[in-house]
């Protein structure tokens, strides 16, 4: 599914409906970082908002319907986002984003998809929806070269377990103080 296309994003959500007429749980997991190089800060900027925030909102919106149709008591809506996004971390002086430096196309776009989730979270709610962001940690992928086991990345195996625990439900009661993490919870 390309998010950057409303096009692609509609005919999804069509799919979906038509052979299956509903939709129980939404996993938003797209992202992009851009290293430095070829573009202008902005070109940059758009590119990664574009997938990394715009994109999960206008997938919401489009699956929103078929959620609603949902009779599953543990409906739900699940943005993976990351802690480079975390405000409250970058300014930590504790924190080891803190010292981090760059990467502020993927931390800034990252920041927005959170307070996307944070007011999804409360609208859905009325309508029995639970909305959680999931931090996976550093882990092994194509996201950037850095992510890699040599670099100390974990593994997709070992980054997924945690999230079975948001999926099953097993960590709503920790939805509101903020992002979920691998290893517990920390704020926005």
């Amino acid at each position: 599914l390309d998010v950057t296309s409303d096009i692609t994003i509609a005919s999804a959500a069509s799919t979906v409906e038509k052979t299956h007429g509903r939709l129980d749980m939404l996993i938003n997991n797209a992202a992009i970082a851009l290293a430095p190089g070829p573009g202008t800060l902005r070109s940059q900027l758009d590119a990664c908002f574009a997938t990394n925030a715009t994109g999960p909102a206008v997938v919401v919106e489009a699956f929103l319907p078929l959620l609603r149709k949902s009779a599953h008591p543990g409906k739900r809506i699940v943005n993976v986002s990351s802690g480079a996004g975390s405000i409250s971390r970058r300014l930590d002086p504790a924190s080891a984003m803190y010292g981090m430096k760059g990467g502020w196309q993927y931390r800034a776009s990252k920041a927005a998809l959170n307070m996307l989730n944070a007011c999804m979270a409360v609208e859905c709610a009325e309508l029995g929806i639970k909305v959680l962001a999931y931090d996976p940690g550093f882990t092994q992928s194509n996201l950037s070269p850095h992510n890699t086991a040599e670099s100390g990345a974990r593994s997709a195996d070992e980054s997924v377990e945690p999230l079975v625990e948001v999926i099953e439900g097993q960590r709503d009661a920790e939805w509101a103080q903020g992002m979920l993490h691998n290893s517990g919870s920390y704020g926005w």
